[in-house]
């Protein structure tokens, strides 16, 4: 089904940097049913299972419940180019990007939302609009041109600081911000959406598996920073530690910025008592993170655990550490949800929506505007409260080959 996937769309691949469906319409094909019986979830089974695709497809004309009945239907929707009642000049998506700013994201967010629209199988225009920075001025150009070329929904992969601009121009326009999250940003603006990952949501959860000494590594980073002052304040207002007698146990909080190209972390992890059985959190990149993990190992640092935010939720830390560096480390996560013909159609475009939390981010913004724009039940159940994405929070570990669901030691 894979291969038949591929050479069915192979050629609208090949047209992805465009995001303009030919005004010259794709010929469709259309499934009467004639059937005066109903059919339900059994009977459409067996369908399947006799090979009777056009049969099944008669009575499959919604989303279904079961999820592997479901994933046939798109999947047939797409390769057979089935017909449905959704006007073209109403799907109509922006896409607003600050290139200079957000880099390679502008073109992987911008595949991200093609490949979720061509999985849909209709008709669609998707426009991008290059702004060559986050100044005000280049935004509500950018804004105004969106809107009188009749687009009404935006996709706008902006920094923090593009994203304050948005809040102050505050557009009469539906822009969904997948790289922040709304907590970040004062607003109460009803047409801006956000979608970043909670990081500090995270870096609760993680808190509760943490012990004292908590030693906190960053990278002076922005982010990196900003979770280590955060991490640290949530720390000290948590129940104190007591020792095995039931004695409250002195809480000890270590940050240890690491420079950009120091490479070894000698002086802060060999012989340093105060680090013994220590609970380390790592704000760091994931080439930094490999680092950290390989020189714990090096110097002996008695570990307790090791903690990361979505950070470090990449296959690259299977690849690029040695299991006995990271079989300690627990890692939030949240991107929790799968769906199989989305990330089919991502793939032929090189782009990752199973680790990668912007793209991730990007095909539920894009996901909730279709919902919106044609009134279709959402792909992805994931709960939009206050026009923020609250994506679900998982703690996984790093295992031999891949990540597993990690137990806390009070649940095994």
């Amino acid at each position: 089904m894979k291969k038949l996937l591929f050479i069915f769309l192979l050629p609208l691949a090949l047209y992805a940097q465009s995001f303009l469906i030919s005004n010259i319409p794709i010929p469709k094909s259309y499934i009467q049913n004639l059937d005066p019986y109903p059919c339900d979830e059994s009977c459409l089974k067996a369908y399947v299972s006799r090979g009777m695709i056009f049969s099944f497809l008669a009575h499959a004309d919604s989303k279904l419940n079961d999820r592997e009945l479901d994933d046939i239907r798109m999947m047939s929707i797409s390769i057979l180019n089935l017909g449905s009642f959704v006007q073209s000049s109403q799907l109509k998506i922006a896409l607003l990007l600050p290139y200079k700013r957000i880099g390679h994201y502008a073109s992987s967010t911008t595949n991200a939302s093609f490949a979720y629209l061509l999985s849909m199988g209709n008709p669609f225009e998707l426009k991008s609009y290059k702004v060559d920075s986050e100044e005000r001025a280049d935004i509500e150009r950018a804004l105004k041109e969106i809107q009188n070329d009749g687009f009404f929904y935006v996709i706008a992969p902006l920094t923090r600081e593009g994203a304050l601009i948005m809040t102050q121009i505050n557009p009469r326009l539906n822009v969904y911000i997948p790289t922040v999250n709304k907590s970040d940003i004062n607003t109460t603006s009803t047409s801006l959406y956000f979608g970043g990952i909670d990081y500090k949501a995270q870096s609760d959860i993680l808190l509760k598996e943490a012990t004292t000494p908590l030693v906190v590594f960053d990278d002076k980073s922005t982010i990196g920073e900003s979770l280590t002052y955060y991490q640290k304040e949530r720390f000290s207002t948590l129940p104190p530690f007591l020792d095995a007698l039931g004695s409250p146990i002195k809480k000890s909080f270590i940050s240890i910025s690491i420079p950009k190209r120091t490479t070894n972390l000698e002086a802060w992890l060999k012989d340093n008592q105060k680090i013994n059985n220590a609970s380390f959190m790592v704000n760091t990149p994931i080439v930094k993170t490999g680092m950290v993990l390989s020189q714990l190992t090096l110097y002996d640092a008695n570990v307790t655990n090791i903690l990361s935010t979505q950070i470090n939720y990449d296959p690259l830390l299977l690849s690029m550490t040695q299991y006995q560096d990271r079989k300690k480390m627990v890692i939030a996560n949240s991107i929790t949800q799968e769906n199989n013909i989305i990330s089919e159609s991502n793939a032929l475009l090189s782009t990752d929506i199973v680790y990668d939390w912007i793209n991730y981010s990007t095909t539920i913004g894009i996901d909730l505007f279709y919902s919106h724009i044609t009134g279709e039940n959402r792909q992805y159940s994931i709960e939009l409260l206050n026009n923020q994405i609250v994506y679900p929070i998982e703690l996984i570990r790093p295992s031999i080959n891949r990540f597993i669901k990690y137990y806390s030691p009070s649940e095994e």
